[in-house]
């Protein structure tokens, strides 16, 4: 899991310089608050609507649609298995061609974003179809076995809309595909954030602090005790971090100095937030306050990362932040409500 926020001055240092040799030109102050600015909108509208979204999948019987259940043992583990994840692409890049590996990597993401963007799209796209369009029902049907040993492997149900969304999608991958476009890397990675919030739930709060106070210990080592995470980040070509670029400004849609943020700080605390609104709904007060205290705790904590990072040029682990805000925010609210026995039940 890539969840660091890299400086774009850090970025531009170590990324290296131009063939001839000569240094990038300084980041204006302008640049750098748009590329700071846009990867915080950017991380708040996957958790948003990803956490809205994830009220409907809850409530759904769509068994395509259906959400995966974060138990408290799943939260335990994952920081283990996300640590070694991480040290294995490293030395995989360490041991092997760069090159090849982005290769394998770039098909796998390939058809992941294809089928991320379309489901991720599908909702607003319906909305521009006309009431005569021709929507025909689609059922991707795989089984095991036969008579009473049969077993389904896979049960998908889809449309004629569902369709076109695929075929929309599939242009953005191609561009992905030859390009490696900042602009298609964040439509990937977008995608990636929403689907990820809207369809990983945890089955209750003390299983997100479990999760969340595991990767803050796991961020911190390796942005911290190590450069595994920041090397593996740049040198990993795959929309598994939203990125900006700094210099947009001088070079436009041709920028290729960047700041970047990992959808790891925004999915993990995304899924939080969601949970939380799901509380809200549960209580059937008719408010959203610990869905709003939360949202506004995660641009508190992005924000005081962006600035940290500002200050002492330096990657930052945005877990480090957000992770005590998001969760600390919400409790003291529970304990001046007299709802803590509520939220952690």
């Amino acid at each position: 899991m890539d969840s660091a926020l890299s400086d774009p001055h850090n970025a531009s240092a170590e990324a290296g310089s131009p063939a001839n040799g000569t240094a990038r030109p300084p980041s204006t102050p302008e640049g750098i608050a748009l590329a700071y600015g846009s990867l915080l909108l950017m991380a708040l509208l996957p958790i948003f609507f990803g956490a809205l979204r994830s009220v409907r999948c809850a409530r759904g019987k769509n068994a395509s649609d259906m959400p995966e259940t974060i138990t408290s043992r799943d939260a335990a583990r994952f920081p283990i298995i996300a640590s070694c994840t991480l040290l294995g692409l490293y030395l995989f890049f360490k041991i092997f061609s760069q090159e090849y590996i982005n290769l394998l990597l770039s098909m796998y993401f390939f058809v992941l974003g294809i089928l991320a963007l379309s489901h991720t799209i599908s909702p607003f796209m319906s909305k521009f179809f006309p009431a005569n369009f021709p929507n025909r029902q689609y059922q991707l049907l795989f089984t095991q076995g036969s008579g009473e040993n049969k077993e389904e492997i896979i049960n998908y149900e889809f449309d004629t809309k569902d369709l076109v969304c695929l075929g929309l999608s599939s242009i953005v991958g191609v561009w992905y595909l030859l390009r490696k476009h900042w602009i298609a890397n964040n439509l990937f990675g977008l995608a990636f954030s929403l689907n990820g919030v809207e369809l990983l739930h945890l089955n209750n709060v003390s299983t997100g602090c479990i999760l969340l106070g595991g990767l803050f210990i796991y961020d911190i080592f390796w942005v911290f005790g190590t450069n595994v995470m920041v090397t593996v980040a740049r040198s990993f070509e795959a929309p598994i971090k939203l990125v900006f670029p700094q210099d947009l400004l001088e070079k436009g849609l041709e920028a290729d100095n960047f700041a970047m943020l990992g959808l790891g700080d925004i999915v993990i605390p995304g899924i939080f937030i969601a949970l939380l609104l799901r509380f809200d709904i549960s209580l059937k007060k008719n408010t959203h306050t610990y869905f709003y205290t939360s949202f506004a705790a995660y641009i508190f904590g992005l924000g005081l990362t962006i600035f940290i990072m500002h200050i002492f040029k330096h990657a930052q682990p945005a877990l480090l932040y957000l992770v005590p805000a998001c969760i600390g925010f919400p409790v003291l609210v529970a304990l001046a409500k007299g709802e803590v026995t509520e939220m952690f039940s």
